[in-house]
């Protein structure tokens, strides 16, 4: 087991009360990821997306702290349309911790396939280190796991997971997150986006109604 400084549980706590009340959360949060503090695990497992590039094309913005300050900004804006505003918060500051271990340079262009999957990981490494509850955990991680899900639904990618994510999260927190994560970006299409989104939500409830008609016809 890996020890945890007092310091970096005093920092923890400090982002949580940023996260969950600063207009943007991204202010401290920059300033933060310069204190020494920001190297003691896990908070090192933020500090490595400053070191962790993306696609030019999909993320003109540059590397993924950028991205991901971009999306908590997004998030505090809707914070209070989640039904569970902490792990919101939390999956928003969390959703891409997994490229840095999945990133790669392929053929000339930068990947981070499965980061998802991944993060969700690491998401809940990164909470059960500070001793949070494992509903909270499991929220938070399962956000992160279904995060892509608007576009590889939008996309009809063969990653869609509708059954695994209605199981498991809740889409319209998804949805929430997901709307974020779009906007997180330079150059980013509002009007694309919230179709995609608004898509997405359709899908989910098309996909319920259909397994409703199967348990029925099983009756």
């Amino acid at each position: 087991m890996k020890l945890i400084t007092n310091t970096a549980k005093k920092l923890y706590k400090e982002i949580d009360l940023r996260l969950l009340n600063d207009e943007k959360p991204a202010e401290f949060l920059n300033c933060a990821s310069m204190l020494p503090e920001f190297s003691d695990y896990p908070l090192n497992m933020l500090l490595a997306l400053k070191d962790t590039e993306q696609s030019p094309i999909h993320h003109p913005e540059g590397n993924v702290w950028i991205h991901t300050m971009l999306v908590v900004n997004e998030a505090a804006k809707r914070r209070e349309l989640s039904k569970h505003p902490r792990a919101f918060m939390w999956a928003a500051l969390l959703h891409d911790i997994g490229k840095p271990a999945t990133s790669r340079e392929v053929k000339g262009k930068i990947t981070a396939y499965g980061h998802d999957k991944k993060g969700a990981e690491l998401a809940r490494e990164f909470l059960s280190a500070f001793n949070e509850d494992e509903e909270f955990v499991s929220r938070v991680s399962s956000l992160v796991r279904y995060h892509m899900q608007i576009l590889f639904v939008a996309k009809d990618k063969p990653f869609k997971d509708l059954g695994g994510l209605l199981k498991n999260s809740d889409a319209a927190e998804i949805a929430l997150l997901g709307l974020c994560d779009r906007l997180g970006r330079t150059g980013a299409d509002r009007a694309i986006i919230e179709e995609q989104v608004e898509a997405f939500i359709q899908k989910c409830n098309e996909y319920r109604e259909e397994e409703n008609r199967r348990w029925q016809r099983r009756e």
